[in-house]
């Protein structure tokens, strides 16, 4: 309801999202927050809970623990993990995670190192990588804190969440892409390619680049037709 009436939030390609057990991939923003709009209409639209895989440090931060485990947010290791998957349920990481939050700006440059991890937890658990992205999820939430000596602090201590801007009630609206299925042939490094591509391609498509506060907010205003 939040997602709705602030950013008035709307999820495209939803035959997309999984019937059966699944990793969703995506870019992740200034703040998540369309991770849990997906969660939360997902689940009203198909009765499917997804597991909000988060870093474990941001569960030791007083007052948040209880109010993200009721959003779905879990911490497994890799073998939790894929046992979950196992059980039929839809994971969702990001693989950029917290530097990615912090690096990232309104050129949406995806920044995932060599974080292969989930790409190794889809092969083992022989699930299909969804990739999704979200437009304008940059301008609602804008980072102001990416300074050298800020970078140089993070990168040693490895916990710090820069300062946000926001929120803005900007336009947000999800972007679910097809199924990279499994495959037994494919290296987790070549599939970890495949994943980023495809989240790539989705912001190329649909994002207006370099992000604009004000286009973003003008968007609330415009009709768009949805796809799927």
């Amino acid at each position: 309801m939040l997602g709705k009436l602030y950013h008035g939030y709307e999820i495209c390609g939803m035959d997309n999202f999984p019937k059966g057990p699944a990793i969703l991939v995506f870019f992740h923003g200034g703040m998540p927050v369309d991770n849990f709009f997906l969660t939360q209409v997902a689940y009203r639209m198909t009765g499917r809970t997804v597991r909000i895989v988060t870093d474990h440090l941001i569960f030791q931060i007083p007052g948040i623990q209880t109010y993200i485990t009721l959003l779905g947010a879990v911490h497994p290791s890799r073998e939790e993990c894929v046992a979950l998957l196992k059980e039929g349920h839809v994971v969702s990481i990001a693989p950029g995670g917290l530097r990615e939050q912090n690096y990232g700006d309104k050129t949406y440059k995806l920044i995932w190192g060599k974080r292969h991890g989930f790409a190794h937890t889809a092969i083992e658990a022989k699930v299909p990588i969804i990739p999704y992205f979200t437009t304008n999820i940059q301008e609602g939430y804008r980072v102001c804190g990416n300074t050298g000596i800020m970078r140089w602090l993070y990168e040693r201590i490895r916990f710090l969440v820069f300062p946000v801007l926001g929120p803005f009630p900007v336009k947000l609206r999800t972007h679910i892409g097809e199924p990279i299925p499994y495959d037994p042939n494919i290296t987790p490094e070549e599939l970890f390619e495949k994943a980023k591509a495809a989240v790539e391609a989705l912001r190329d498509k649909h994002q207006k680049i370099p992000g604009s506060i004000p286009r973003a907010l003008w968007e609330r205003f415009e009709v768009h037709r949805k796809e799927g």
